[in-house]
């Protein structure tokens, strides 16, 4: 779903989620609709002992106009909470890429992930610590607003006990979340980053059907989307740590395909799948007349031309713009950015000029030697 950035805070940009977008109505009007307005009423008199009049909470628009403000004022206590995770992480000089609000809360996009457990830790534990402060500061303006501004008094005494919850929530040890994070970081003071992560996942997992079971049972769709959310985010980023530790001080040069098969940018496709045939090779460097680099161009490539168009269709209209990386750069670091532009290829180049053609299969062997 698409992402629109409506502002910007320490120079990290805020984006909304369309999910969100369609969300925020449908939490408002849960929040102002039938009974809802009284439950919560008597919750937060429950916990806090300030009382309303449910009558003038009830009175015209007033239900939606709190279940508005409440909507959003919960969503701007999640961007504080993946505010708290920012401040944290730029303090240790890590970047921010974005902060994306959707509609299982808030994703605060580190450019890397701290190894050092400390940090790995704090930069967790701030963002339940920053709901916890929001939460202090609305019980404080429930107590210290006037007994008619009702509406305002309800919102952030809703505002109190959400945000309670959610920190209490994320720091439920379910790995992504932040709880599976600081668990992580505990666990790293005396194991291998890889080993943690991998412990770390196992347990986001358990939690991840523990919460698919609940949310089947009880017919809550959020609950099961955020099953799904912490099921693929846990096996996603253990994969990735695994992937880090194999390839650790290894750069794209050690790993390159060397002395690449090459075509003519003029060849026909009917000439290049000959040569496919006869080399073997399914990936081939397309050079101009004067011999420099250009594209690559791939079996695949060539299967996405017709057949009665092959001896009329020209290498050069169906070679790929590939990713150029030089021999020096790390091999994991070139592997993300090749999965990020959803490439399975890139042209190396080096001092010297061209030193090969780095592929997928380049990252299977190495990976197999290093296992």
């Amino acid at each position: 779903m698409r992402n629109y950035e409506i502002t910007e805070v320490w120079d990290i940009p805020i984006r909304i989620n369309t999910s969100l977008l369609v969300f925020l109505p449908i939490l408002a009007w849960l929040i102002g609709s039938g009974q809802q307005i009284e439950l919560y009423a008597g919750l937060i008199e429950g916990l806090t002992g300030r009382g309303f009049d449910p009558a003038s909470l009830r009175a015209g628009a007033t239900p939606w106009v709190i279940g508005a403000a409440a909507a959003v004022g919960l969503f701007v206590s999640v961007t504080i909470h993946e505010l708290g995770h920012s401040w944290v992480a730029l303090r240790y000089g890590i970047e921010i890429e974005s902060i994306t609000l959707w509609i299982l809360g808030g994703l605060a996009s580190l450019k890397t992930i701290p190894r050092e457990w400390n940090r790995e830790f704090w930069i967790a534990i701030a963002g339940p610590i920053s709901s916890l402060l929001v939460a202090a500061v609305c019980y404080a303006g429930l107590l210290v607003a006037p007994e008619t501004l009702q509406a305002s008094r309800f919102v952030v005494g809703w505002l109190a006990i959400s945000n309670v919850t959610l920190a209490a929530f994320n720091l439920l040890p379910a790995f992504p979340m932040d709880g599976g994070r600081v668990l992580r970081a505990l666990l790293a003071r005396d194991r291998p980053y890889g080993a943690a992560t991998r412990i770390a996942s196992r347990v986001g997992v358990a939690f991840a059907f523990l919460f698919a079971v609940v949310g089947a049972l009880n017919f809550q769709i959020i609950m099961l989307l955020l099953a799904l959310f912490i099921y693929g985010a846990a096996t996603t980023e253990s994969r990735t740590v695994l992937l880090d530790e194999l390839l650790e001080g290894i750069t794209v040069g050690d790993i390159v395909s060397s002395d690449p098969a090459t075509v003519p940018a003029t060849a026909t496709v009917e000439d290049f799948g000959a040569q496919l045939l006869r080399e073997r090779r399914p990936v081939h460097l397309v050079t101009d007349h004067g011999g420099a680099v250009v594209g690559l161009v791939t079996l695949e490539d060539l299967r996405k031309v017709k057949r009665e168009d092959r001896e009329t269709t020209r290498v050069e209209e169906i070679m790929q713009d590939a990713p150029r990386f030089d021999s020096s750069a790390d091999a994991f670091d070139a592997l993300i950015q090749l999965n990020q532009a959803g490439r399975s290829n890139a042209i190396v180049e080096g001092a010297d000029g061209l030193v090969g053609v780095l592929t997928q299969a380049d990252y299977a062997n190495a990976m197999s030697i290093r296992r």
